[in-house]
């Protein structure tokens, strides 16, 4: 999803664009050492705790909303191991 649609999503779940915590999520996605890999670094369990520590409770919802967003883009589903951290999300196969 682009950064719009996971505002508008937001906005549509929770209230807010949550615009701070897409930004964050997605910080390394230009970067060219890691682009559309760059999911792997915070679209994880981990990376909800660090959101809720820079965002506050309320954003974990919105951060979770996000990854699922993304990992259904690769062909995740509700019935697979959501990623604890950048190694699990390696080890399941989303790299």
């Amino acid at each position: 999803m682009t950064f719009k649609e996971h505002c508008a999503e937001s906005t549509k779940l929770f209230g807010l664009a949550y615009e701070e915590v897409h930004r964050w999520l997605d910080e390394f996605m230009n970067s060219q050492e890691y682009g559309m890999r760059h999911r792997k670094k915070r679209h994880h369990e981990a990376g909800i705790r660090q959101v809720i520590t820079l965002f506050g409770e309320l954003s974990g919802p919105v951060a979770r909303q996000h990854i699922i967003s993304d990992l259904k883009q690769e062909g995740w589903t509700e019935q697979d191991p959501f990623p604890k951290d950048e190694d699990d999300f390696v080890k399941i196969g989303f790299f």
